[in-house]
């Protein structure tokens, strides 16, 4: 106890950085956005007929990409989310490059109405070291 007291400053220090590590996955949680890993997710596209959203910058897409997959930039998605109306009912799989973007994606398309959410863990860098099919255009 005194050494917390002698170095209230550092432990101040840890327990923010270690809450700031915990506050996506907490985050993910409360909000009800599903994490998905790359078999949970060929399960969706081939049994539930599932939507590959991609939030990726155009470069990024360009790079490669999941087959049948929609881009909308995450810049863009609040502009041009009506594009996804026709989508509400069927499950989407919002994917980036690590995870993080695509679940601001996730965030947007429930606060949306969108209720089928999920996203990619490990985005396109766990999507490629499965091997699963990519396609470059």
């Amino acid at each position: 106890m005194q050494f917390v007291q002698n170095n209230l400053s550092i432990f101040a220090l840890m327990v923010v950085s270690g809450l700031m590590l915990l506050w996506p996955m907490i985050n993910r949680r409360v909000s009800g956005i599903k994490e998905v890993g790359t078999l949970e997710a060929t399960q969706l596209i081939n049994h539930h007929d599932a939507l590959i959203l991609d939030v990726r910058e155009d470069r990024e897409w360009s790079g490669g990409h999941v087959p049948n997959s929609r881009h909308i930039p995450l810049g863009q998605l609040a502009g041009r989310i009506k594009e996804l109306e026709k989508f509400k009912d069927k499950p989407i799989i919002a994917i980036c490059r690590s995870g993080a973007r695509s679940g601001h994606g996730c965030g947007m398309l429930r606060k949306n109405g969108f209720e089928q959410v999920y996203n990619l863990s490990g985005g396109m860098m766990a999507w490629e070291r499965a091997n699963m099919p990519v396609e470059r255009k």
